[in-house]
C-alpha cells in the first residue's frame, strides 16, 4: 500500500533539511478508497477549530477547513492508519524519535477556504514531533502548502496539492500556511506524537 522510495533519501532529508516530500506515496486503489470515504462522511465535516481539548474554539479568520476525525468506520481509515503505522516504525528505528501514536483528520477545502500562518505543536505541549499531510486529489487551481524556513518570514518551499504526495515535516520547528482554495482540495492531516503522559495518565489526542 505504501510505495516507500527505494532508498532512503526521505529519512536523511527529514534528519537534515526537517522535512521530506515523497510522490505516489501511496496506491491508487487507497487513494480511491480513501475518497469515496470522504463523501460518505461529507455530511459530517465540521468548521475545524484552533487549540485543543478545553481550549479548542472556532476561527474562521484565521481557518476555514473543514475537517473529520478518523474514527475507524471505513477499512480505507484502518488502511491508512496501518501505513501511517508503518512509517511511524521506520521513523522510530531508524531517526530514534520515540514516537508513541499518530492522530489524523481528513481536511475538505471549499472555495475560499484557508488556513493562515501557524504551528502544529501547542504551546508548552511539544507531544506533535512530525507532521504529515497527504494529498487525496489534484485541484487545478489553489489550496497550495507554504512552509517557511525556521524563525524567518523566507519561505522554504510551496508545494501544489497533488493526489498521493506525502508530505512529513517536523510540527515545532515549521510555520506553515494553506493559501486560499479554489478548488476542492482533499487532504489527511496528520500528527505523529510523543506520549506527553503524567501521572500515569495517558496524553489524549486531539
Amino acid at each position: 500500500m505504501f510505495n516507500l522510495p527505494a532508498d532512503d533519501n526521505y529519512l536523511t532529508e527529514i534528519e537534515q533539511q526537517g522535512y521530506c516530500i515523497i510522490n505516489n506515496a501511496i496506491n491508487e486503489q487507497l487513494i480511491v478508497d480513501l475518497m469515496a470515504d470522504c463523501y460518505r462522511i461529507n455530511p459530517h465535516f465540521t468548521l475545524a477549530g484552533i487549540g485543543r481539548l478545553n481550549n479548542l474554539q472556532i476561527d474562521d479568520t484565521i481557518r476555514k477547513d473543514k475537517t473529520y476525525w478518523f474514527d475507524g468506520t471505513s477499512q480505507a481509515q484502518l488502511t491508512y492508519q496501518a501505513v501511517m503505522e508503518s512509517i511511524k516504525t521506520t521513523l522510530n528505528r531508524t531517526l530514534f524519535m520515540g514516537l508513541f501514536d499518530y492522530e489524523c483528520h481528513y481536511a475538505k477545502y471549499t472555495h475560499g477556504d484557508f488556513y493562515k500562518k501557524h504551528v502544529d505543536a501547542f504551546k508548552g505541549r511539544s507531544n506533535r514531533v512530525i507532521t504529515s499531510v497527504f494529498y487525496l486529489n489534484t485541484p487545478a487551481e489553489g489550496g497550495e502548502l507554504v512552509i517557511y524556513k525556521p524563525k524567518s518570514k523566507e519561505v522554504e518551499i510551496t508545494i501544489k496539492p497533488t493526489a498521493g504526495t506525502l508530505i512529513l515535516f517536523e510540527s515545532e520547528r515549521f510555520v506553515h500556511e494553506v493559501l486560499p482554495a479554489v478548488d476542492k482540495r482533499y487532504s489527511i492531516a496528520g500528527w505523529f506524537r510523543k506520549n506527553a503522559s503524567i501521572s500515569g495518565i495517558i496524553d489524549p489526542p486531539r
